[in-house]
């Protein structure tokens, strides 16, 4: 099962991700929300569309937009709809 991991914490977990060019994209009930601040970056992919971010905020320490996800995709990425992307030092592990 694949497990997102910073800091040692768990923030993510499940058999349900969908791989998209390499990065596993968790379900939104498979992310603990308790450990995602909101942040105001936001990037464009030609074929997703605008991804907004997340900060992980594990005790006092931060990773800065470690997190993704795409809240109105185009239609080509219609699938990861608010699914969670991970990456800044997060790491996704299978087990």
């Amino acid at each position: 099962m694949p497990k997102a991991i910073w800091n040692g914490q768990v923030i993510a977990q499940s058999d349900a991700t969908i791989k998209v060019e390499g990065n596993h994209y968790f379900p939104p009930d498979s992310v603990d929300p308790k450990f995602l601040k909101p942040s105001s970056s936001q990037t464009v992919c030609p074929w997703k569309g605008t991804a907004s971010y997340y900060d992980v905020v594990v005790e006092d320490e931060t990773a800065p937009g470690a997190a993704w996800y795409y809240k109105n995709p185009k239609p080509a990425a219609s699938e990861i709809k608010d699914y969670v992307a991970f990456w800044r030092g997060v790491k996704v592990k299978r087990k």
